[in-house]
């Protein structure tokens, strides 16, 4: 069965407008956590020049060649087949990328989970590379809403070592890997994307 995100429906073009103009310059892309494949499909489509590369673990990969098949169908060709990735296994691929993304996944995965993104995920950039992630944020230690309070406490119900970031563990995270936050960007539904640059 083809799977459906509501949410990704409902934030594609939004993020569409914030990071088309980001990676203007990128050939290659690598998503993490590519879930439904509905982001990689849409912007895809959207940037026909950017080789973009999708990844999950091993069981939504299905889910997701169900997507890229249907684009292949409607002449879409520059969104590859699914790479099976857990951000805790030992070998990540072997790729050199421009530019990573990563959608709603920060807040499903551990801190210990997260610490490793942001160690191994830097290798795979070009120098000048980028680094995007998009999600609810926390700030100064503060949820930014209510709704996101009671989305972390969801989260929390579900899987105790999950739940939403501070914006300051990231960021640090980040500059210990090599990486330099650019911009924070305000998105609807009380959301952030947040962009860093690999430094050469």
């Amino acid at each position: 069965m083809k799977p459906y995100s509501e949410s990704c429906e409902q934030n594609k073009d939004v993020i569409l407008k914030v990071i088309k103009p980001l990676l203007t310059a990128c050939t290659s892309l690598l998503e993490i956590g590519s879930g439904t494949g509905q982001h990689a499909v849409h912007f895809g489509q959207a940037m026909p020049h950017l080789q973009w590369h999708t990844s999950d673990r091993q069981e939504s990969l299905n889910g997701i060649q169900i997507w890229l098949d249907d684009a292949i169908l409607n002449g879409i060709n520059n969104v590859h087949s699914p790479i099976a990735l857990d951000v805790m296994q030992n070998n990540w691929p072997e790729l050199k990328v421009d530019a990573i993304f990563s959608a709603n996944t920060l807040h499903i995965m551990s801190l210990a989970e997260v610490q490793v993104l942001f160690k191994k995920a830097p290798p795979l950039l070009q120098d000048n590379g980028i680094l995007l992630a998009y999600g609810p944020f926390n700030y100064h230690g503060q949820y930014t809403s209510e709704s996101n309070r009671q989305f972390d406490a969801w989260l929390k119900s579900r899987d105790p070592n999950s739940g939403i970031k501070g914006f300051s563990v990231l960021d640090e995270l980040a500059q210990k890997n090599g990486l330099q936050l650019q911009t924070d960007y305000e998105m609807p539904a009380n959301n952030r994307l947040l962009f860093w640059k690999k430094i050469s």
